[in-house]
């Protein structure tokens, strides 16, 4: 008997809508897990644009897709990635706006002050090594749970690069930076998503090249 996988999720991000947050802030939601408590957000800053003073209750990863936002930690710019940790306490803003995408664990809550918690931290992606994992497959590790595992990474496609058919054990969220890739499920365009169930197997092929974005939680297997 045959065991039927979970597909893989093509996620349109301009077919979802624009939700007011506060003025000058909008946002798009994405993707959500809630016994876990994650979700995925796309959200856009105005120029000027700053988001109150408040606290992670969990953590978050904040890729910057065009412009640039800051805190009391630091800049992060398009193409970069924040970190912030569970108990960070902090106000962000963006004096020429952008946007960014957020996976959270957990939520945020109002806070008065700064206290004591753990800073954010800003991931330059530019800093790091492309380290080819596969022929015509290189990644940039941006960041790691080795507790929990979990990882952020940047991976580079050359044309007609193949990902072997292989089973996600835990599961998995892809931004398309720039370029296309393609599954069983169909292709995946420059600024759209894919999430990737606990579960799936499937076989990754990209025709023109791919830069991407994963947000990983657990691993992959040969299949």
């Amino acid at each position: 008997m045959t065991t039927k996988t979970p597909l893989s999720e093509i996620i349109s991000l301009s077919d979802l809508p624009w939700q007011d947050r506060q003025l000058g802030v909008r946002t798009k939601h994405i993707w959500e897990h809630p016994e876990t408590k994650r979700r995925a957000l796309l959200t856009r800053l105005e120029p000027g644009a700053q988001l109150p003073l408040h606290r992670h209750v969990g953590d978050e990863l904040t890729f910057v897709i065009e412009g640039a936002i800051s805190d009391e930690s630091g800049t992060v710019t398009a193409g970069n990635l924040g970190y912030r940790p569970d108990g960070c306490v902090h106000t962000v803003s963006s004096k020429n706006g952008a946007t960014l995408l957020a996976i959270v664990t957990g939520g945020v809550e109002p806070a008065t002050e700064r206290g004591s918690g753990p800073s954010s931290r800003v991931v330059t992606a530019s800093d790091l090594p492309w380290i080819e994992t596969r022929p015509g497959v290189r990644q940039k590790k941006l960041w790691e749970d080795t507790v929990n595992p979990r990882r952020a990474l940047l991976a580079r496609f050359e044309p007609g690069a193949v990902l072997a058919r292989h089973r996600h054990v835990g599961d998995e969220l892809i931004f398309m930076v720039e370029g296309a890739n393609a599954d069983e499920s169909g292709e995946v365009t420059t600024g759209n998503m894919n999430y990737r169930p606990h579960g799936c197997v499937h076989t990754v092929t990209t025709t023109n090249g791919a830069t991407v974005l994963a947000v990983v939680w657990g691993r992959t297997e040969p299949a």
